[in-house]
């Protein structure tokens, strides 16, 4: 996989990408991470990125020209996704990041200020991302958080293949509590069927505390998750205990 992005503050990224699971993908050849200041794109002496909004109103606008150019020298004659982290795009998730994971070259846009001119998302995006709906200052930290929450997907990047599967939400609910070493802390023991080397009885155990975690913090999750029988008759068990 093969990711450029776009931005006006290149060094933001220089410290994420390069510790822990970042860095060993790329270290390994399984991402090519590639990123591209705006600024050098302009044609002017000051390297004028932004300029007052039409209309009027406060802050700035990214101007359209050297965001084209960009994505144009990068993208050349190839067809590659190109996605615009916007508070207008469609709301990050699992799924989505695990679609992104399928591609093997895109490019980001990180916004900043009062946003890009209009004719970036109209003519250039081809995607519209927002990972929340809160505020941030640019693009730089939601493009992180897209860039890692895809490239843990590409197999071979997690030392077991496994573990983006057991992720939260890898499979619509929560993720499962976890404990290790040592058995007892403080007094506090690690469950019993987690000992019993009982492998059965342990996912039994771990699917029905993901389930009884999700309908606690995020019931909402349940709508969309895929469930099965017994995972419906538990779910409706656990609600007439809360009556």
């Amino acid at each position: 996989m093969h990711i450029h992005i776009l931005t006006l503050f290149p060094n933001m990224f220089t410290g994420p990408f390069n510790e822990s699971i970042i860095k060993r993908a790329v270290e390994r050849g399984l991402v090519n991470i590639s990123v591209y200041n705006i600024r050098d794109r302009t044609s002017d002496k000051h390297h004028i990125v932004d300029d007052y909004p039409y209309g009027g109103g406060p802050g700035m606008v990214l101007k359209p020209e050297p965001i084209f150019e960009t994505v144009e020298m990068v993208r050349g004659e190839r067809d590659i996704p190109v996605i615009l982290l916007t508070p207008q795009g469609r709301l990050f998730n699992q799924h989505i990041a695990a679609e992104i994971a399928g591609y093997e070259e895109f490019i980001i846009i990180c916004g900043h200020y009062e946003g890009v001119d209009e004719r970036v998302r109209e003519h250039l995006a081809t995607d519209e991302i927002s990972i929340g709906d809160y505020v941030l200052s640019g693009g730089e930290l939601a493009a992180m958080v897209v860039v890692d929450a895809a490239v843990r997907q590409i197999t071979g990047v997690l030392g077991s293949d496994e573990s983006a599967g057991e992720d939260s939400h890898a499979t619509g609910l929560l993720e499962y509590p976890q404990y290790t070493r040592p058995q007892d802390f403080r007094g506090w023991d690690v469950p019993e069927v987690l000992l019993s080397g009982n492998h059965a009885e342990v996912a039994r155990w771990r699917r029905e505390q993901s389930l009884r975690r999700t309908a606690k913090r995020r019931p909402d999750l349940l709508e969309r998750a895929i469930l099965s029988a017994k995972d419906r008759v538990f779910l409706a068990r656990i609600r007439s205990e809360e009556e």
